[in-house]
């Protein structure tokens, strides 16, 4: 997880025209050095979300440990309910909220993983229109997590970390 999130946010241009979302499973405390990690490490912003902060085209936003992330009206929201699959922070809660934001123009990326976390959000996303990428198994630490959305028949593709850089890179650079 961290290590392939840190090549992808490492390898982006220095502008992007969207913003991006990520959701680690990371206990509290541990997001806070992923996100100073990757800032360091990138091109553009990486911050840790906090609750309200406005959503800015050219940022990454990184869920705090322990918090599910959601979108709603521009806005950043932080929040404490039941974990699902086991886990909190969950991707299925952003993928969620972000195609109902972004319809057909969300692309949802899921890596490396244990469990079956964001199929159901990945699944949400197809239903609006979006496009999904799934990690290889080959290039998957765990292949739980992209196995499991690949099994369900809503992946558009299945990309190894490097293709999925180049890809991620083609889609959000500003040109």
């Amino acid at each position: 997880g961290p290590k392939a999130l840190v090549y992808l946010i490492s390898n982006l241009p220095k502008k992007i025209k969207v913003p991006i979302f990520i959701v680690q499973h990371m206990p509290s405390g541990f997001t806070t050095s992923l996100a100073l990690r990757m800032d360091k490490e990138s091109n553009i912003s990486v911050v840790e979300a906090e609750e309200g902060m406005s959503i800015q085209n050219n940022m990454v936003y990184l869920a705090p440990g322990d918090f599910h992330m959601t979108l709603n009206n521009g806005k950043i929201c932080l929040d404490t309910k039941d974990k699902i699959h086991g886990v909190r922070p969950a991707v299925d809660y952003l993928f969620e909220t972000a195609a109902d934001i972004y319809k057909d123009s969300l692309l949802g990326i899921i890596l490396t993983g244990m469990g079956k976390d964001g199929t159901a959000g990945m699944s949400t996303i197809k239903d609006y229109g979006g496009y999904n990428i799934a990690e290889s198994e080959e290039s998957c630490v765990v292949y739980g997590m992209p196995g499991s959305a690949v099994s369900k028949g809503i992946v558009d593709e299945i990309l190894d970390l490097e293709e999925i850089s180049h890809k991620l890179n083609k889609l959000v650079g500003v040109k």
